[in-house]
């Protein structure tokens, strides 16, 4: 069986060349180094002794990724992304699903740490929580994904990274497309229980219906799932929506739903109901999941720099790993529109 100073020997390098492509070190060498010492892993099918290397270093080359529920969909993308972040730089990803239950983040946490995880990026939960804070004064290197950290905090007293899509202008650019195409009696459909990202978009919604001198009431249109915040039925919660938008007198013509899965049950709800979309009521979604472009009418979706963002993710965790020293910080990256069919286009 080949081992390290064999692929040295084969590529023409150093035994710590090869360790430094083993553990994700390459960024210094010349690309034409690193692809002849991935040949000759290849052609002595050199296998790494990952325990090994985990009793080396004291931590393992895998990431954790704690999200509410993968069943929806937005998360389910996040994680294709982080997963191919992670591989570029040969980490593997572990996958908790804690359905906003402490119980379950807890859980998580202290296995990451029995696995040797040094690592992990928490989607879409109260960063505030103690665990989270506890875990951080441990050793544990965390980001914080689409849950942008209070403005209390100063940059000396973050204990996370933090990414986020700047939620404020999602909302924002999903209303005033809208209003842009014609819709004068606009409203947002959510689910009740409100995290800091739904309240952000909502806000940027907000702003665009007081520019433009709407009147403010009944705006807000909320449905309470059976589950907490809902993450595992946005799309059956937005069927069930369809009838209070259609309830409201005069009718909207317009609805920003809080995300695609909410947006694409909405759009079989309203036509359920015998109403056409985007002849009688249009619909901009937010997150633009793939399913987007292929229901009828194909969704307008405000849509996150995916895969840019997990690539910081990713990065940020690796460099904090090996340089506990470096400062948290925080990321905001603006969103775009995606426009398909499913608003109205109004012609002079």
């Amino acid at each position: 069986m080949a081992n390290i100073r064999d692929v040295a020997h084969l590529a023409g390098v150093s035994v710590s060349s090869v360790s430094n492509v083993l553990n994700g070190r390459s960024n210094q060498m010349r690309p034409e180094t690193r692809l002849r010492i991935e040949q000759a892993m290849r052609e002595l099918n050199y296998q790494p002794n990952r325990v090994a290397q985990q009793l080396k270093t004291g931590h393992a080359r895998m990431i954790g990724l704690l999200v509410p529920s993968i069943v929806n969909p937005s998360f389910s993308a996040l994680a294709r992304e982080v997963d191919l972040a992670a591989k570029e730089h040969r980490y593997r990803v572990l996958l908790g699903n804690t359905y906003r239950q402490e119980d379950e983040e807890r859980t998580f946490i202290e296995d990451m740490f029995a696995h040797g995880v040094r690592g992990i990026i928490v989607a879409a939960s109260d960063i505030r929580k103690t665990h989270f804070a506890q875990a951080a004064e441990m050793g544990m290197m965390i980001v914080n994904y689409d849950n942008r950290m209070a403005g209390s905090f100063t940059a000396d007293a973050r204990l996370f990274d933090s990414v986020s899509m700047d939620n404020v202008e999602a909302g924002r650019l999903a209303a005033q497309h809208l209003i842009e195409r014609g819709c004068r009696n606009i409203v947002f459909a959510t689910e009740a229980s409100l995290t800091m990202s739904r309240s952000h978009k909502i806000e940027g919604f907000l702003t665009v219906v007081r520019n433009h001198r709407l009147p403010a009431q009944q705006r807000l249109i909320e449905g309470k799932a059976s589950g907490e915040y809902g993450d595992t039925e946005m799309a059956e919660l937005g069927f069930t929506l369809a009838a209070q938008v259609l309830a409201l007198s005069p009718r909207p013509d317009g609805v920003v739903a809080i995300n695609d899965a909410l947006g694409i049950g909405l759009l079989a709800g309203l036509r359920e109901a015998g109403v056409a979309v985007p002849g009688e009521i249009s619909v901009v979604g937010i997150d633009n999941i793939p399913l987007s472009g292929l229901v009828w009418p194909a969704l307008t979706s405000v849509m996150p720099p995916l895969a840019e963002m997990a690539q910081v993710m990713v990065e940020r965790l690796l460099q904090r790993v090996g340089d506990p020293t470096l400062v948290p910080e925080e990321f905001i990256f603006p969103p775009t529109l995606v426009s398909r069919q499913s608003v109205i286009t109004i012609t002079p």
